[in-house]
């Protein structure tokens, strides 16, 4: 699944059968927030094409219990092909080698029905579907309850 020559190659770059993640950018915590996170395009294997984009935000604290350490987003024309699936993989081989994670949660809204789908298949434990608190992020943008899923890495 993972080529690891790219991969030594291009140290930011992380490849699939399917999709490749390139970092684009990297944040530290401070100034506001109180977790690092690191951005990721999401691009078809061996392509220029870029599908989506993808986060792993790293640690845990009550913030990132609602929001996750995994966002993503597919562009719509490219969403039905598995790549939020296959992304996630890879976050989840980044989080364990990389940054040295033992577990991670992603959470989803439960209405959003292929986010969910997405998060059952990587095998994740539903913890439990709670309401976001309203001084959180999510809840100012309109998400107010969500789906947390465990995962161990």
């Amino acid at each position: 699944m993972f080529d690891y020559l790219k991969s030594f190659l291009h140290p930011k770059l992380y490849c699939s059968d399917t999709v490749d993640l390139l970092e684009e950018d990297s944040r530290n915590a401070g100034f506001g927030r109180s977790y690092a996170s690191v951005d990721y395009g999401i691009y078809l294997h061996n392509t220029n094409i870029r599908v989506g984009y993808c986060d792993l935000r790293i640690g845990m604290n009550k913030e990132l219990y609602y929001a996750g350490n995994v966002g993503y987003r597919i562009e719509k024309e490219y969403r039905g092909n598995h790549y939020a699936y296959d992304a996630c993989l890879l976050l989840m081989f980044i989080a364990r080698s990389r940054y040295h994670m033992k577990h991670m949660v992603i959470t989803c809204s439960p209405e959003n029905i292929p986010s969910r789908k997405t998060l059952e298949k990587l095998s994740g434990t539903l913890i439990g579907t709670v309401d976001v608190p309203r001084s959180h992020w999510l809840y100012a943008r309109g998400e107010k309850v969500k789906n947390i899923y465990y995962y161990k890495l």
